[in-house]
């Protein structure tokens, strides 16, 4: 298994011009939580432009299904709504066509924050947002991660308060 290197992951996608949200575990640790996650989740936008744009970044990134190293993910595949969890050479990326209760790229479009990470960037769902999905997937995983990620909404419910 190769350890997650997101710098690697983000820079590929973004230089390929995809249009994706980075949700899960990374976008929570973007915001300031201390939780630990072992690959970068994306929802991708779904239009054919985009589906391309991902599948060149796929290639460049060496992807393969986890479940089946001798397959390379396909432009058929992408497309579906589905989740694509994927091996590259800079870690595991996780390819959700919809999280939570089957919300996509444009249904997230709102909760989306952007985040400099190094010189990028980045679109990654908002707080709001992945306390409402995580809570809609409900995986034991998921409901941990709630109670810190109020926390964070508070304090910077707070922060912002403070600065009025």
């Amino acid at each position: 298994m190769t350890l997650l290197d997101p710098d690697i992951l983000l820079n590929v996608l973004i230089d390929e011009r995809v249009e994706f949200i980075v949700v899960g575990g990374l976008a929570a640790v973007m915001q300031g939580a201390t939780l630990t996650t072992f690959d970068l989740d994306i929802v991708p936008r779904l239009d054919p432009a985009n589906i391309e744009r991902l599948e060149r970044a796929l290639v460049a990134l060496d992807a393969r299904f986890r479940a089946r190293p001798d397959l390379a993910p396909q432009r058929s595949h992408l497309v579906s709504r589905g989740h694509k969890l994927l091996r590259t050479r800079a870690g595991d990326l996780d390819v959700l066509g919809a999280i939570g209760d089957d919300e996509d790229y444009d249904d997230l479009r709102s909760d989306v924050v952007e985040i400099s990470w190094d010189d990028l960037v980045v679109p990654v769902l908002g707080l709001h947002g992945l306390i409402r999905t995580k809570r809609a997937v409900g995986r034991n995983k998921d409901l941990l991660a709630i109670p810190i990620l109020e926390r964070l909404v508070a304090i910077s419910h707070r922060t912002s308060e403070g600065d009025e």
